[in-house]
């Protein structure tokens, strides 16, 4: 209770619960009278950096998160994930809002952390084994791709021209409006595998998409990307992004001080 008043304070602790600090009821403080439980602060008080604190509060109050949940996000460096790919104003807003969905690239974090897969980093496995595991793992899939997002089809197939195609995962993002398309890939991303990806959102775009919905995203997870790669092979306004996942938790102190050096560059910019 003492680490609970150091690090939020006896003004906001007040006006939060609407009484007076001292006359609130022992074993019914944060029960009763706040949106998170006492499991929850004492998880959220162990986080010294005020802005991930916040984010972390924002998200686990509008996601109903468990404390297990809150427990995972944390530990799979969550905030970092999310902030690395924000400009500075966006990278702010996540203490007071949240990762809120506003475009397309918001629904992007790299790494995507898929350690509740139970996959072996040096083991073999194929396209197929990481496939099935997502979706004998979707609840937890989702909970990673971050909200909003419904889960469509597996290989989901369209023909054109006497030829089959199948795009590995179908989501749809009901935040954004559009669909979301997946693609895995175990190996290096290639130049071939972003033309195939954007002949598959070309198709959706013009022939699934209805008129009030909007653009179709395609993301290619795989296993290592180029930036330049993919800058020099997609077209500027394409809706295609690339993002690598891993089998197992980041190293939450690289995450932190790769997010330092980047607030700073963008400090500088």
């Amino acid at each position: 209770m003492r680490q609970f008043y150091l690090t939020y304070g006896k003004p906001q602790i007040q006006q939060a619960a609407s009484v007076e600090f001292e006359n609130l009821p022992i074993g019914q403080t944060l029960s009763d009278q706040f949106k998170l439980s006492w499991s929850h602060y004492l998880i959220l008080m162990k986080i010294d950096n005020t802005d991930e604190r916040k984010f972390y509060e924002i998200e686990t109050i509008q996601n109903n998160w468990s404390i297990r949940t809150l427990e995972r996000q944390y530990h799979s460096s969550l905030y970092e994930r999310i902030a690395l790919s924000k400009d500075k104003k966006k990278i702010e807003a996540l203490a007071s809002k949240g990762n809120n969905l506003e475009t397309p690239k918001d629904v992007i974090k790299s790494p995507l952390v898929l350690e509740f897969l139970g996959l072996e980093e040096k083991s073999n496995y194929s396209e197929t084994d990481l496939e099935s595991a997502i979706i004998d793992k979707l609840k937890d899939f989702l909970l990673e791709l971050g909200k909003g997002f419904l889960f469509e089809a597996r290989q989901k197939r369209f023909s054109f021209d006497n030829k089959h195609f199948f795009v590995d995962l179908v989501f749809y993002n009901r935040l954004l409006q559009c669909y979301v398309l997946i693609d895995l890939k175990t190996d290096e991303l290639s130049h071939q595998d972003l033309g195939q990806m954007q002949m598959y959102v070309n198709y959706f775009d013009r022939h699934v998409r209805t008129e009030f919905e909007k653009p179709t995203i395609g993301i290619l997870l795989c296993k290592k990307k180029s930036d330049l790669l993919v800058e020099l092979t997609l077209p500027e306004e394409a809706n295609i992004y690339a993002s690598e996942y891993s089998l197992y938790l980041p190293d939450k102190q690289l995450l932190q001080q790769k997010l330092l050096e980047w607030t700073e560059e963008l400090g500088q910019g």
